[in-house]
């Protein structure tokens, strides 16, 4: 059975370039990797209505913090059983997001801490209730929220397809997102998490060596 590996972080944060380096890591030691994202905006319906609703769509759906929670959850119950299937085939699991984002995000439109009450939910629906498959590690990449919204806007400008969504323009909540994954990581949220400083080069064999690998 391979290992679950989760990528967390604030929009701009880095986290496709983190897991890039990861994955190539990972290929020259000879590991099978598999790769996905959450939301599967491609993929799944539930996260194609939270895009639809992060620009305006479906009403007051956007403002529904519990609405926006459950859909991104279900998203994740959908590719459970992919998950699981992927784990079976493949040395490691690298996710671009998980269910901690959910708990971050949602505690801090909420303005509550990682200790509140949303952040339990949380568990208890995607962990206690959908039964989602448990990461080995869970990456907090850490960055100021200054540099994470300047690269947002970076992406933004040069990528296409890459337009920022209600959450990531809001510099505020971004900030507040940012306070409760450090306190995530800080717990051991439901597994094991490291920090790393995402303004710095990471040592790519270090962290697969002595991290995921382990």
């Amino acid at each position: 059975m391979g290992r679950l590996i989760v990528i967390e972080g604030l929009d701009g944060a880095g986290k496709r370039t983190l897991a890039d380096g990861i994955e190539a890591q990972l290929a020259n030691r000879g590991c099978a990797v598999s790769r996905a994202a959450f939301p599967r905006y491609a993929d799944d319906v539930h996260a194609e209505l939270v895009a639809e609703a992060l620009r305006g769509g479906h009403g007051d759906l956007g403002r529904s913090v519990y609405g926006m929670a459950v859909l991104y959850a279900l998203d994740r119950r959908d590719a459970a059983a992919d998950l699981r299937t992927q784990l079976a085939a493949n040395d490691v699991v690298l996710l671009d997001r998980y269910v901690a984002s959910n708990a971050a995000y949602g505690a801090a439109r909420e303005h509550e801490d990682a200790a509140g009450r949303f952040v339990e939910w949380v568990r208890e629906l995607e962990v206690d209730r959908f039964a989602a498959p448990r990461p080995q590690l869970q990456i907090l990449l850490r960055v100021p929220t200054r540099v994470a919204a300047e690269r947002a806007a970076h992406r933004e400008r040069t990528e296409t397809g890459r337009e920022r969504d209600s959450f990531e323009s809001d510099d505020a909540l971004q900030q507040r997102c940012g306070r409760v994954y450090a306190e995530l990581a800080d717990r051991n949220w439901w597994s094991p998490w490291v920090v790393l400083d995402g303004t710095e080069d990471v040592d790519f064999a270090s962290l697969v060596d002595g991290e995921i690998l382990r």
